[in-house]
């Protein structure tokens, strides 16, 4: 679901300026990739008030008592997310990066896997859960977030994204939940790269940066079952 979907966010001036401030990185991190560079929107104080404004008015009375971010963009708007509707933060990390006990789950990239872990005790079963991060591509970060927040028994309701395709090809993988989305991708004017950080345009492959490692993903391929974690 869009946010531009809602009743009285159609036409909301936010969701524009917010695009606006998504400065779009023709080529990076290799070439065809239409990186959209969140960090800019982070310089605009009222456009990254807005982004955090828009999704408390959404959440504020679902009565979510965890906000689990994926590390590393999830990490910049989900405490702000957390603070104003009343919930805890939970960082969802990379392998190796929290210092205590901890619970793994391992999702499949095109060329190899990556995992995400969580502090054993973070998240206590039965608690509402809300999944948040930057970007969503194919989808891949996000179910491997569900799985890892269920299976310590929380209820998943939604994940939250400020940017994302209109039709997130991966979407089939979220275990059913629900997704949320600001904003789409910006094109570049005049660019011939076919794909927004990990989505592939008109079927062409490509791959999503990330700060920990760049991924090759064909949308529409087979993907392998569910690997362990190291």
């Amino acid at each position: 679901m869009f946010a531009g979907d809602q009743n009285g966010l159609q036409d909301d001036p936010r969701l524009k300026a917010i695009s606006e401030a998504i400065r779009v990185v023709p080529h990076f991190p290799k070439p065809g990739i239409m990186f959209q560079d969140i960090t800019t929107l982070l310089l605009d104080h009222k456009a990254f008030k807005d982004t955090v404004d828009i999704f408390v008015d959404r959440y504020r009375e679902m009565g979510i008592s965890v906000v689990a971010g994926v590390e590393a963009r999830g990490f910049i708007f989900g405490p702000s997310i957390a603070l104003a509707i009343g919930a805890k933060f939970v960082p969802l990390r990379k392998p190796r990066k929290l210092p205590g006990e901890v619970i793994s789950e391992a999702y499949v990239l095109e060329y190899g896997t990556d995992c995400l872990e969580i502090h054993v005790g973070a998240v206590q079963p039965g608690e509402r859960a809300l999944v948040v991060d930057d970007l969503v591509a194919t989808g891949g970060t996000l179910s491997a977030a569900i799985r890892l927040l269920e299976r310590v028994g929380a209820q998943v309701v939604e994940c939250a994204c400020v940017v994302g395709l209109r039709e997130v090809k991966g979407q089939h993988r979220l275990n059913g939940k629900p997704l949320y989305i600001l904003v789409e991708p910006r094109q570049q004017t005049n660019c011939s790269a076919p794909s927004v950080n990990g989505v592939a345009v008109n079927g062409v492959e490509t791959c999503r940066h990330d700060d920990i490692y760049l991924s090759v993903t064909k949308l529409g391929s087979t993907f392998s079952p569910i690997p362990k974690c190291d």
